[in-house]
């Protein structure tokens, strides 16, 4: 009943109807590629298709090894959401716990236990989260299962900072007390009754991140630390198409684009979220 009413909600919104139709479109273009994809991504042809221009045969053009990019975007759009998907379940969690930990303990005895969780929050939050990620990734090697990593590793302090400050308001709450006084202990308080409080909270700042973490993989992508030629990494595509964006502009520009629209999606879903799981917002929608 409440995922119903939030999805009521989130439809009413027509931009966060269409981010949630780019991004379900994005779904079916990951899940169908090898059907959807009209030539294969990594097979080219130097003599008759380097650099060909948008047409008919190649509807965004090919690249200087004469590969279709249509394809290799296609192929592409399964690495972006793999690892938007892995690093919210690797990051989304982790920050939830140390947040609602952290909260929990803010008073009492147990208070040197919050203090230092937000202490290393703050020093990773310091960090650019490139800057964090490339360094992460330079110790770790290139790869895309290191740069998930190393994204996931830079993404969780904001979500600890959210989920700590609804604790501290929930953790005053009657039915927190009440669960107290009948020898509910923090652990069962926590798991049952604050972290599915500080959820909702926690989804929407994950939307609204998902543009940087794709931005912050493409860097990643860019720089050569990300997938690995000949794998077609958005990123990795956009800095193959540097050398040629004066006179073969579409080898960089389709990429881009989509990037752009993804990135685009994901924020516009996350403002409707935001305003489908805040409980004030349910007279206004």
């Amino acid at each position: 009943m409440i995922i119903r009413t939030a999805l009521s909600r989130l439809l009413r919104h027509p931009l966060s109807a269409l981010g949630l139709f780019i991004l379900l479109l994005l779904l079916v273009v990951a899940v169908g590629a090898d059907v959807l994809a009209p030539h294969s991504a990594y097979d080219g042809d130097l003599q008759s298709r380097r650099l060909l221009a948008p047409g008919p045969g190649h509807w965004l053009g090919t690249d200087d090894l004469g590969r279709d990019i249509l394809s290799r975007l296609i192929h592409g759009s399964r690495i972006t959401l793999q690892v938007v998907v892995l690093v919210a379940v690797l990051a989304a969690p982790l920050g939830l716990l140390v947040g609602t930990v952290a909260g929990y303990c803010a008073q009492g005895r147990a208070r040197v236990v919050d203090s230092l969780l937000m202490r290393v929050t703050d020093i990773v939050l310091a960090f650019p989260r490139l800057i964090l990620a490339l360094a992460f990734v330079a110790a770790l090697g290139p790869g895309i299962e290191n740069a998930v990593l190393a994204i996931a590793i830079t993404s969780w302090p904001p979500y600890a900072r959210i989920a700590r400050a609804e604790t501290l308001t929930l953790r005053q709450s009657g039915f927190v007390q009440a669960a107290r006084a009948m020898g509910a202990g923090p652990v069962h308080i926590v798991r049952r009754h604050i972290v599915p409080l500080c959820l909702p909270s926690v989804i929407v700042r994950v939307s609204l991140d998902m543009s940087g973490i794709i931005l912050t993989a493409a860097g990643l992508g860019f720089l050569g630390l990300g997938a690995q030629p000949p794998v077609p990494e958005w990123g990795a595509m956009i800095s193959n198409g540097r050398q040629f964006l004066l006179d073969q502009w579409w080898v960089a520009a389709a990429p881009g684009a989509a990037i752009l629209l993804v990135s685009l999606a994901f924020n516009l879903l996350g403002d409707g979220l935001r305003d489908a799981l805040d409980p004030k917002q349910a007279g206004r929608v």
